[in-house]
């Protein structure tokens, strides 16, 4: 089919590859205008401009697409859909009535639960025991249109943000090219009223640990915000970053750490860490994370 792409971060880069690689034509790709980034903060292209650019295929990244110019050129494509997952702008009407078979977005989510912007996150977040892809027909609300297809994965009872985002970012480029296969065979399902969630943005300012918390609280905070922004607690004043944890044995004040395998005390029960971040340095495992900073009973966090 003569597609166009929109998206812009790494999890859609997936999407596009299985677009090129079965036979699809793409007659655009468009994402998010480059931001600053880097130390220099020089402009940087997104992930989805990288690779669109090196598999030599035409990019636009408009601002905005309210503009009449914007939705001449967009329509101006000829595109018999377009295939839309995380791109990060609303798209008008105008626009989703330009291709002749519309636009489908991929959504990490297993609507009408969690709509918005951080499905995958909110997922694990709020001790969701599966997630899954849905493939539907855009309209204007914020994910309400129809649904195509689904698909339900579990929850590992370990899986963090960034390892669930890559399962669901290789489901997502898989289901998509059956959604296109059986365009014509396959019937929209209204989303029911019942059981709508919204997956707001993560805002840095719920990465803080409150050790007082239930262990499993703190397990899935940890879990939920890794890799970004990133759990985060004190020792001695110094900021480190927990990014990945498991539920453990153990009790104690919240905040003690409780052995030399970072078992730390929460409110009731304890968590393991198994992954951590001194500021300025790299992410680490539990074990390497200890040799530079040999925490064990009698210390706390927090």
């Amino acid at each position: 089919m003569r597609v166009i792409f929109m998206g812009t971060p790494e999890f859609s880069v997936p999407v596009l590859d299985a677009l090129v690689a079965g036979g699809h034509e793409i007659a655009a790709v468009y994402c998010q205008p480059p931001r600053p980034a880097g130390r220099g903060k020089k402009d940087r292209p997104s992930p989805v401009q990288a690779r669109a650019e090196a598999l030599g295929l035409p990019v636009r990244h408009p601002v905005s697409l309210k503009g009449a110019e914007a939705q001449a050129e967009f329509a101006a494509f000829g595109a018999e859909v377009a295939v839309v997952v995380a791109y990060g702008l609303i798209l008008p009407q105008v626009v989703l009535d330009a291709p002749a078979r519309g636009c489908l977005n991929i959504h990490a989510s297993l609507l009408p639960r969690w709509r918005g912007a951080a499905p995958i996150h909110r997922a694990i977040l709020s001790g969701d025991a599966e997630t899954g892809i849905c493939i539907m027909q855009m309209e204007a609300g914020l994910d309400t249109g129809p649904v195509l297809l689904r698909q339900a994965v579990a929850i590992g009872a370990e899986e963090t943000t960034g390892e669930l985002h890559d399962r669901l970012s290789a489901l997502g480029a898989d289901l998509i090219g059956v959604a296109l296969a059986r365009l014509d065979d396959l019937v929209p399902e209204p989303q029911p009223e019942a059981g709508v969630t919204y997956a707001q943005k993560i805002d840095k300012a719920e990465a803080a640990l409150d050790w007082t918390r239930p262990a499993a609280e703190v397990d899935r905070l940890i879990r939920g915000l890794s890799p970004f922004p990133g759990a985060w607690t004190t020792h001695q004043g110094e900021r480190i970053k927990l990014l990945g944890a498991r539920l453990a044995a153990g009790a104690g004040a919240p905040g003690a750490v409780l052995d030399t395998g970072f078992t730390v005390a929460c409110g009731s029960g304890a968590v393991q860490v198994t992954r951590a971040q001194r500021a300025g340095r790299g992410a680490q495992e539990a074990e390497s994370f200890l040799r530079g900073l040999p925490l064990g009973p009698g210390d706390m966090l927090g």
